[in-house]
């Protein structure tokens, strides 16, 4: 059993991007906007802009079959990257 389960629901700020990897292995970029349940002090609604990542044939039916604007659901594991 995992501990490390998200699910997502959002817009994409931007059409999804594909690459290869060196070994042949396709991946999907794309960044999705996720709204916040409250608003802030001017009574606008905020964002949280998560970036995605997919790999292999469901990266290649993301690049192929969504694009900026499509409202989607994303399940998956959380990671936290530090550079």
């Amino acid at each position: 059993m995992s501990m490390n389960k998200v699910m997502l629901i959002g817009r994409l700020t931007r059409d999804p991007e594909l690459k290869y990897t060196s070994t042949g292995r396709a991946v999907s970029t794309f960044i999705l906007a996720v709204d916040r349940d409250f608003t802030n002090q001017q009574g606008e609604r905020e964002a949280d802009f998560i970036p995605i990542v997919a790999w292999n044939k469901l990266a290649e039916t993301i690049a192929h079959n969504l694009s900026k604007g499509r409202l989607i659901a994303v399940e998956g594991r959380l990671q936290v990257r530090n550079y």
